[in-house]
C-alpha cells in the first residue's frame, strides 16, 4: 500500500449504502482482480478491483468480500476472505494482510481465510433468496479475458441453478458516481500530484529531449508523492500528437513542434486526468 492509510469510515459507509439498495434476503459477492501472467513465471503488477476497494479498502489478490445484510447470524452480514499468510509466501511475495490489519483497513469485523469460503458461501447462499454478482458493465469496456468474477458467476450458476441472480454493477454505478468528502480529499491529492508533475515537465521540456525522458519526469514526481500513473501516459511530439492513443513515447522533441501530454496520477486508486499541449521551444 503506497498511499497513506485511509479512514475505514469511508468503506463502512459505502457498504451501508449498498446494503440499503439490495433486495430483501439477498447477498452480494465481490472478487479481487486476477494477477495476470507475462512469460515464464513472470506476472504483471495487480490492479486492485475498484468495486472491492470501494467497499473494503483491500487491494490484495484473491480476496473476496461477502455481504449479507439480513443474515440470521449477525457475524455473517459482512465477511472478508483473504489468503492466509505463511513463511514461504512472505519470502517470495512479501507482506500479506493479517486478520487484525484487514479489520483495521476495512472495518469488517469477520475476517476469514480463503480456504473457509466454499463451506461458508454454501451455507449462506442457501439461506438467501437471491445473489448479487459483479461484472464489468462499463459501456465502452471490451472484456476479452475471463475474470475471476466471470468464473465465479459460472460456478454459482452450476452449483446453485435455482437461485435468482442479480446484477451488482448498476447499484455500484449509482453509488460510486456520487463522491463523499473523504473521496474528494483523495481525488484532490491525485489532482495535486498531477499538477506538480505538469509543472516539473514545464521546467524540463526543451528541444532535444526525448518523449520518454519527459515521461520519466512525470514518473519521478508521481512516485515520490506516493502516486502512480492512472493510465498509460501519452507524450507525443510533432505528428505523433495527432494519434489519439500514441504510446511509443520514443521520439526526440524538436524545435518548432508541439508536445501533447495526456497524463494523470492515481492516488489510493482515485485518478486524475490531464491533457495539455505546449510548444517544445516554449522556454527558448
Amino acid at each position: 500500500m503506497r498511499h497513506k492509510p485511509i479512514k475505514n469510515k469511508l468503506f463502512v459507509q459505502n457498504r451501508q449504502k449498498l446494503a440499503e439498495l439490495m433486495a430483501p434476503k439477498s447477498l452480494a459477492v465481490l472478487n479481487a482482480n486476477d494477477v495476470l501472467p507475462t512469460n515464464a513465471d513472470g506476472s504483471l503488477p495487480m490492479q486492485p478491483n475498484a468495486d472491492l476497494f470501494y467497499l473494503s479498502g483491500i487491494e490484495q489478490e484473491e480476496s473476496i468480500l461477502l455481504l449479507f445484510p439480513e443474515a440470521a447470524d449477525n457475524k455473517h452480514r459482512e465477511i472478508l476472505f483473504l489468503r492466509q499468510p505463511n513463511q514461504h509466501m512472505q519470502i517470495w511475495e512479501g507482506y500479506k494482510h493479517t486478520k487484525e490489519n484487514a479489520r483495521k483497513i476495512s472495518g469488517v469485523k469477520n475476517i476469514q481465510w480463503l480456504s473457509e469460503f466454499p463451506v461458508m458461501f454454501r451455507s449462506l447462499i442457501c439461506e438467501a433468496e437471491s445473489a448479487y454478482l459483479n461484472s464489468n458493465e462499463y459501456k465502452r469496456a471490451k472484456v476479452e479475458v475471463e475474470t475471476r468474477d466471470a468464473r465465479f458467476i459460472r460456478q454459482c450458476r452450476k452449483d446453485f441453478p435455482l437461485h435468482t441472480y442479480r446484477r451488482l454493477a448498476p447499484l455500484l454505478h449509482q453509488l460510486r458516481v456520487v463522491k463523499t468528502d473523504l473521496e474528494i480529499e483523495l481525488l484532490n491529492e491525485a489532482i495535486d500530484i498531477t499538477a506538480k508533475g505538469f509543472r516539473r515537465t514545464l521546467r524540463f521540456v526543451k528541444p532535444g529531449v526525448t518523449e520518454y525522458e519527459v515521461e520519466a519526469e512525470w514518473a519521478r514526481e508521481f512516485i515520490r508523492r506516493r502516486g502512480k500513473f492512472a493510465y498509460t501516459p501519452i507524450v507525443a511530439a510533432g505528428k505523433n500528437n495527432c494519434v489519439l492513443h500514441y504510446l511509443q513515447n520514443d521520439q526526440v522533441c524538436k524545435k518548432g513542434q508541439l508536445l501533447l501530454m495526456d497524463v494523470g496520477a492515481s492516488y489510493a486508486n482515485y485518478n486524475a486526468d490531464l491533457t495539455r499541449t505546449i510548444p517544445v521551444s516554449w522556454q527558448v
